[in-house]
């Protein structure tokens, strides 16, 4: 047993089983033994990869589009440039190196990364060792500035609920414990208000899971957008209606059971972007596929000038990135990406209004 399933283990014993949202929050977040507050996840001695660990393509197309989009909103200065969840900050350091050649660019913009781990906080520093870095524990401590924020694999980190249909009621996934281990079990079925819409388009036994946090981070950016100005690029994993069991944990780039080893796998669950983008004050694109989306940037195009320059192993694998980026059967399609920008501005590149 870890040392945090140990803890919670005791707390469930003395107060009862608990919601998976705080289940999957202590996993991730514990100060002591949560998995991003204990170690650098990422790469092949890491659990997971993602899109900027494959290929600088990525932060290249997605830094030059910030910075078209800059240029097309008037070239504010100052403003921010932030990227929420930044990993080892590879995704920020391809961004910085892409757009010095844009005019004013970099006189205008000071970084900002929303980083509480301190492991994660230390790599970033040293991918950005002469960027004008902030960082923020939160997104509500963004300046008062125009906002280009990228949001990379950022949203389906953060802590889920889940409930199954019963009847006109909804019974939630809760984590108790079985035999000393930790086991998820449901709660009573019970009416819920806030997914009374959701009787329309369900059946008995079948799952409907919550974001909670997603929402207040999606505001604490679009208030900032529609009060100064900016945009914000999201890519994730999901789609456009929530609906089935996507709660999953990745050990060593292999799905594992998510409750066997608390704060040692990554836990995620797929993005509802429905949920994330109704409502907003900001105007939003529809929602692309990853695979699309870095074919309109030229995607191609660059890997076909960096390959000029390779040969052997070195291309093969620049040729296995771009095919794992952008083809259907890997990350082209089940990746989503869409933008966040103020009514009556232009739509950032790549994307539709």
């Amino acid at each position: 047993m870890t040392p945090l399933a140990d803890l919670l283990a005791r707390r469930i014993a003395a107060t009862g089983p608990i919601r998976l949202s705080d289940y999957m929050a202590e996993c991730l977040l514990h100060p002591d033994h949560g998995y991003y507050a204990t170690r650098d996840p990422l790469g092949r001695g890491g659990d997971f990869t993602t899109a900027p660990e494959i290929s600088q393509m990525f932060g290249e197309l997605l830094g030059l589009a910030l910075a078209q989009t800059w240029l097309d909103h008037g070239a504010p200065a100052p403003f921010a440039l932030a990227e929420p969840g930044p990993g080892r900050g590879t995704l920020m350091a391809d961004i910085w190196r892409a757009t010095r050649g844009v005019p004013g660019f970099h006189a205008a913009a000071h970084i900002h990364l929303i980083e509480a781990s301190p492991v994660l906080r230390a790599a970033q520093a040293r991918a950005l060792p002469s960027a004008p870095v902030t960082w923020h524990d939160t997104l509500d401590t963004l300046p008062d500035a125009p906002l280009f924020l990228v949001a990379n694999e950022f949203f389906d980190a953060l802590p889920i609920r889940q409930f199954t249909r019963a009847g006109a009621g909804w019974r939630e996934t809760v984590v108790g414990l079985k035999d000393g281990r930790l086991t998820p079990g449901q709660t009573d079925a019970v009416p819920l208000a806030e997914l009374a819409h959701r009787l329309a388009d369900t059946r008995d036994g079948e799952i409907v899971e919550t974001c909670p946090a997603a929402r207040p981070a999606m505001q604490a950016i679009e208030a900032r957008i529609a009060a100064r100005g900016g945009a914000a690029i999201i890519v994730d994993y999901g789609g456009w209606h929530s609906l089935g069991d996507t709660f999953q944990a990745i050990v060593n780039h292999r799905f594992a059971d998510p409750f066997a080893h608390p704060g040692q796998a990554d836990l995620t669950a797929h993005v509802d972007f429905e949920a994330l983008l109704t409502a907003l004050p900001c105007r939003h694109t529809r929602l692309s596929t990853q695979g699309v989306f870095l074919e309109r940037l030229g995607i191609t195009q660059r890997a076909q000038a960096l390959a000029r320059q390779m040969t052997g192993e070195r291309l093969q694998m620049h040729v296995a990135a771009h095919r794992r980026l952008t083809h259907p059967a890997e990350m082209g399609t089940v990746f989503k990406t869409c933008a966040l920008y103020p009514d009556g501005a232009p739509t950032p590149p790549g994307l539709e209004p």
